[in-house]
């Protein structure tokens, strides 16, 4: 069995964040709540944007003894390169609190938000741990050896199934751009289609400030606006980072959506174009290992197909969208390549272009007219 790659993610101290928590906690919940921190620790999960923090906590409130399994999501110091320009977390909270509200898609309990730097050094919130199961991404879940790769073809497509059916009953919220106002992209453009390019054109621009240009993405942003869709479809509210390595399985259906980072408002294409790029990231990445890889899983024609079905709408310029998944994917790739020059992981290379995991396949991509 291959062993899994420990990527550090924070310098944060966990024994001081323990007691500046409990502190935390006693102030929140007032005089006599007597709050007890234990078994705090990092995590291992997917994921590399924010710094994850998994503890117990008991208090008494009302009377009752409280005992929660809880997790905190803590915006990144800039001292631990954040992937991301900026970190919204109360937005993150609003987000996942609303969409409970208004849906049965799955997603944990929140509990606390936290805007202040002062109590951790870094806002964060707090939400519920839910037990489940997650798609590993190192090593790719398509490299074999794992649970969901051993798994049946029936259990696989129901995976994928319950999967889209999450994503489908998200894009349902009635009037997204109304209850979800404070998603809203502040960049300059005349459709949240525009907005949201630009915004990771902004972000672009921070990581190769701080010293990973890149000529490939460069050209990708050229090529988007040489292939703009003539149809863009009305807003619906985003998860953003829709993939399967951010969710949380029992029994092959969702338990829990994570990871709202990324959460916001535009055409439907870009969450199903997301999911469907994720995959195929780790596709290829296992092709050029010679692997066998998961070629029947998530492919474009099922997902979009499924998803049509589900909603009546039949999902427009894929190739488009796919083509941006993958420079999103490239600026992400930059970025924690800084990071992992960082912490002393690897060297920085020559050429950035080592930096981007997924490189090998963009010509194919901006080529590929099967996506069309």
């Amino acid at each position: 069995m291959t062993e899994p790659i420990r990527m550090q993610r924070s310098s944060r101290d966990p024994a001081e964040t323990q007691q500046r928590l409990e502190r935390w906690l006693a102030d929140v919940l007032g005089a006599g709540s007597q709050p007890r921190i234990r078994d705090l620790a990092g995590t291992d999960a997917n994921g590399m944007s924010s710094d994850t923090v998994l503890f117990s906590a008991s208090w008494q409130e009302d009377g009752k003894q409280h005992d929660e399994r809880l997790v905190a999501r803590l915006a990144p110091t800039e001292a631990d390169v954040p992937v991301f320009e900026t970190y919204n977390l109360a937005a993150q909270y609003d987000a996942i609190r609303q969409v409970a509200d208004l849906t049965q898609v799955p997603v944990p309990r929140v509990w606390w938000c936290e805007t202040s730097p002062q109590p951790l050094g870094t806002p964060f919130f707090v939400m519920s741990r839910v037990d489940g199961i997650v798609p590993p991404d190192v090593m790719p879940y398509t490299f074999g050896d794992n649970w969901l790769y051993d798994a049946s073809p029936e259990e696989q497509r129901k995976l994928q199934e319950s999967t889209i059916e999450q994503i489908a009953a998200l894009h349902r919220i009635d009037n997204p751009t109304q209850r979800f106002p404070f998603l809203e992209r502040t960049a300059p453009g005349d459709s949240h289609l525009r907005r949201h390019v630009a915004h990771t054109k902004a972000w672009y621009d921070m990581v190769a400030r701080e010293g990973a240009p890149s000529a490939l993405v460069e050209n990708t942003f050229a090529w988007l606006e040489d292939h703009w869709p003539a149809h863009e479809s009305a807003p619906v509210f985003s998860w953003g980072d829709s993939r399967i390595g951010n969710v949380l399985y029992q029994d092959f259906e969702p338990v829990a959506l994570l990871d709202w980072e990324m959460a916001g408002l535009g055409p439907a294409e870009l969450d199903i174009a997301w999911i469907i790029y994720a995959h195929r990231v780790f596709e290829d990445i296992a092709a050029v290992f010679e692997l066998r890889g998961m070629p029947g899983f998530m492919t474009a024609a099922d997902v979009a197909s499924q998803y049509e079905k589900l909603t009546g709408y039949a999902i427009r310029n894929l190739r488009f969208y796919m083509v941006y998944c993958a420079l999103q994917w490239a600026v992400v790739f930059l970025r924690t390549g800084a990071r992992a020059v960082h912490f002393g992981e690897q060297e920085m290379p020559a050429d950035t272009t080592e930096f981007i995991r997924n490189s090998m396949h963009f010509e194919a991509l901006l080529d590929d007219v099967d996506n069309d």
